[in-house]
């Protein structure tokens, strides 16, 4: 429990360091002239869609969980037991299309970007 809680207190101080870098290259760009934020269109979709992928690996893991629980406590039960297998089963099927529309999606955009001859 001790090693727990000191573990914990290490993660917090990493994520403050982490901070104050990103407020350092952010200080460095304005000094040099440079526009430290980028709000173009694509870096905003981008970050959607990465918030979006996000909120969908939480949901993932919220069903798995979820769906572990509800076999564990069947106690045998067939029934019950199926349907924690048809969660599992929906939430993996849920996550493989998802991400495999984001990878042809990204092809796609990859392609028709060098295509048409626009920067990365």
């Amino acid at each position: 429990m001790v090693l727990l809680f000191l573990m914990a207190g290490q993660a917090v101080l990493a994520g403050t360091g982490v901070d104050n870098a990103l407020g350092g290259l952010d200080n460095t760009a304005k000094k040099g002239g440079i526009k430290a934020s980028q709000t173009n269109l694509p870096t905003i979709i981008g970050g959607v869609v990465g918030a979006v992928l996000a909120l969908v690996g939480v949901i993932f893991f919220l069903l798995i969980l979820y769906a572990g629980f509800n076999w564990m406590m069947a106690q045998g039960q067939e029934e019950k037991i199926t349907k924690a297998k048809e969660t599992i089963f929906g939430a993996v099927l849920g996550l493989l299309v998802i991400l495999g529309a984001y990878a042809i999606t990204t092809l796609a955009a990859r392609l028709f970007s060098e295509a048409l001859g626009m920067p990365k």
